[in-house]
């Protein structure tokens, strides 16, 4: 490695060209960054007293061997934003200078010959920059005067125009740019091909993940240590197809969160979205130890993320071709249900491969959508849906698909249950759905439910048939009655109350009759409104407590349909229930005669109570050594000894929070019960601390630890 510091219009100047390699990411940035270099800029162009200006590295390795005829070009390992906004704003300083030359050396035919060009050479080694594919050909058109493609280059083009902008308004004169420019400095970093690694070198400059996206992270680690045919073959059959389907904004946007639902569909843990690279970088070793020297496993491994982007392009981007399907996905889209896309890419996998049908895959979308749908109407926290995904197919029956995924959601216990048709009906009715995080999703949802011409709901407003207005006009309280206030607050903003109308304005706070008629303009009325969830309001005298009781248990029972539960016979849900086996000896708190003390039995009874009550999930069992609590699986287990109980919490002991000290490591030593913390419990006092221990326990395993 060869490091000097350089101008970096000198360097530029002398360079034959720099290539940015097909493995580096898209040019990315904003107009926030290209603005502080331009402030950068401006301020040292103004000032004597300011020599020079650093504004980083530049980091490249000879493409191939020099030859006497030409030199070869440097690929560019870092550097590549600082390298194209400079040449973005040399390329709009040229067009604004003319035929003058503000500054020496800045005439318009000097800028493109030194800096952007190399005058004597045709074809791609005329420009001194290319850039990666998205981004080659809109650069390349404006400092060479040509066409735009077809799909240019969003930033590029925004970041030129910024420049233009900033140039053209007169408030800083050429002359000050041009000597700002000529005073940038940057470190020449020469590497050589032979002695330094690249890939290394790269991961050691963008080790905090904050410059680089994760997804970025992985194209270069997977293709950057290629011979370059191989290379080349990879990225164009599979890489670049993956950033044509995700397009430009969305591969910034959703190619990590992609990443992270992969590594869950092929690992079965849930990786931290800071650290998808980590554990990409992990799972391709696991999967082969020796994976950079094996091209063919590349290549497997390659086409497999091909395959599931495409899949999840079909489901979180709309680029589903069947229009059934792709209105489930964009419902999906709506509730914002990420987390499910683990489970839904294998089933779309499935689907692709013909061992699940049509009918039953968009089945299956719509489970999951009411299984989230029901779940937020009946306030059951979120936290568990990640973990319940991440492993919803491993215990699926693939010879009778659609069955194995309803007995799954029928079996859930009950911290993670898809919410009976009775719990569902029951909440709707009194649910706020105004301020619902995405209110026009299921009023569509309701309105075209079984409709064959669908109504789009963007075109309709939400009525309060009942107004919000706190000070109701008389006619308003006259029909609520004297508690008007009450039923107000109590069903304003719930089913029953809401509806559909284009003319929201129109009605405003009017009484309900004269929503009801219009006698105006009759067509603007609720009575002759041609939306399903108006049918009946015309028939109605009056509207009060009673009225939107009635409404809303009829849009309830709607709401079941909608959102249907899954339905299996008890005997063939029997046959998907985890077998249990019986508890030998039937043990009882009889058995454990150190809870039978006066001691030990207070502190055992005020703790079982507390631990109960933590969970409707939470069930205990008495056995021959200790006590279990259970969710899933045991999260504290109970040894009765003669002067205290010891707590044995099951999880690491690099897990648990634990300021008082209470917590002993006991990973790798023998110990009755379950998990790597041992906590002693033998003072009444303590209960709520050691309540705080056990909890952490228990959210580990609900997955109340991490991102939902």
């Amino acid at each position: 490695m060869k490091a000097t510091e350089a101008k970096l219009l000198d360097f530029l100047k002398k360079s034959p060209q720099f290539v940015i390699p097909i493995y580096q990411r898209t040019y990315s940035w904003t107009e926030k960054e290209c603005r502080q270099l331009w402030d950068d800029i401006v301020r040292c162009g103004s000032s004597d007293k300011i020599a020079v200006h650093f504004v980083g590295s530049i980091v490249y390795v000879e493409s191939g061997l020099s030859q006497v005829t030409h030199q070869a070009p440097l690929l560019v390992i870092d550097g590549q934003q600082r390298l194209t906004t400079v040449s973005l704003l040399l390329a709009a300083l040229a067009k604004a200078v003319g035929d003058g030359e503000p500054f020496d050396g800045f005439s318009q035919r000097k800028i493109r010959n030194y800096y952007l060009l190399n005058p004597e050479e045709v074809g791609e080694r005329h420009f001194k920059l290319l850039l990666s594919q998205t981004d080659k050909a809109s650069l390349t058109a404006l400092v060479g005067d040509g066409e735009q493609p077809q799909h240019p280059s969003i930033r590029v083009n925004a970041n030129f125009d910024s420049f233009k902008r900033w140039i053209g308004d007169g408030k800083v004169d050429l002359a000050t740019v041009c000597q700002g420019l000529a005073k940038l400095v940057v470190v020449d970093i020469a590497l050589t091909r032979d002695q330094d690694n690249p890939q290394l070198i790269f991961e050691s400059m963008n080790s905090t993940g904050k410059e680089l996206s994760q997804a970025d992270l992985i194209r270069n680690f997977i293709l950057m240590g290629l011979e370059p045919v191989l290379q080349t073959k990879l990225y164009e059959q599979f890489w670049r197809p993956m950033e044509l389907d995700f397009g430009q904004a969305a591969y910034g946007t959703h190619f990590d969160g992609f990443m992270r639902h992969y590594l869950t569909v092929m690992t079965g843990e849930i990786p931290n979205i800071n650290a998808v690279y980590d554990a990409f970088k992990a799972h391709a070793r696991h999967t082969r130890p020796d994976f950079a020297d094996d091209q063919s496993h590349i290549e497997t491994l390659v086409c497999d993320i091909r395959d599931y982007a495409r899949h999840f392009c079909a489901m979180a981007l709309g680029n589903e071709p069947d229009d059934d399907l792709k209105r489930a996905f964009q419902d999906l889209r709506e509730l914002k249900v990420d987390v499910a896309y683990p489970f839904l890419l294998e089933l779309y996998r499935d689907y692709k491969a013909d061992l699940l049908s049509k009918p039953e895959l968009l089945a299956s979308v719509r489970l999951v959508e009411a299984y989230v749908f029901r779940r937020a109407i009946c306030a059951i926290p979120t936290n568990s849906m990640n973990k319940t995904f991440a492993t919803f197919t491993k215990a699926l029956r693939k010879d009778r698909y659609f069955e194995s995924v309803q007995a799954q959601f029928l079996l859930l216990p009950s911290y993670r249950r898809f919410p009976s048709d009775e719990e569902f009906y029951r909440d709707i009715q009194t649910r706020d759905l105004y301020h619902f995080r995405s209110r026009s999703y299921w009023l569509r949802r309701l309105e075209n439910h079984g409709r064959r011409e669908r109504v789009v709901v963007d075109e309709y407003t939400i009525e309060h048939i009942l107004p919000q207005n706190d000070n109701l006009s008389p006619k308003w309280r006259e029909a609520l009655g004297d508690e008007w206030q009450r039923i107000q607050q109590m069903w304003l903003h719930t089913l029953g109350n809401l509806t559909l109308t284009a003319y929201n304005s129109d009605f405003s706070d009017r009484a309900f009759t004269e929503k009801r008629d219009m006698p105006a303009a009759p067509e603007k009325s609720l009575k002759l409104s041609p939306l399903k969830l108006n049918q009946g309001l015309g028939a109605l005298e009056t509207w009060d407590e009673a009225a939107i009781k009635i409404r809303a248990e009829r849009l309830a029972g709607d709401a079941v349909n909608v959102w249907s539960a899954p339905k299996l016979a008890p005997e063939v849900l029997d046959e998907y229930r985890p077998k249990v086996a019986a508890v030998v000896g039937g043990y009882t708190i009889e058995d454990h005669r150190h809870l039978l003390n006066a001691t030990n039995g207070a502190l055992f009874d005020a703790f079982r109570k507390a631990v109960l009550a933590l969970d409707p999930c939470v069930s205990e069992q008495f056995m021959k050594l200790y006590v279990a609590y259970k969710a899933e699986t045991n999260f504290v287990d109970v040894v009765p000894q003669a002067t205290k109980l010891r707590l044995a919490l099951n999880m690491s002991f690099g897990e648990i929070n634990d300021p008082r000290g209470l917590c002993k490591d006991v990973t790798d030593i023998g110990r009755w019960g379950n998990g790597d913390v041992e906590v002693g419990f033998s003072n009444i006092d303590d209960l709520p601390y050691v309540l705080g221990l056990v909890r952490q326990s228990l959210d580990l395993q609900l997955g109340n630890d991490g991102e939902s």
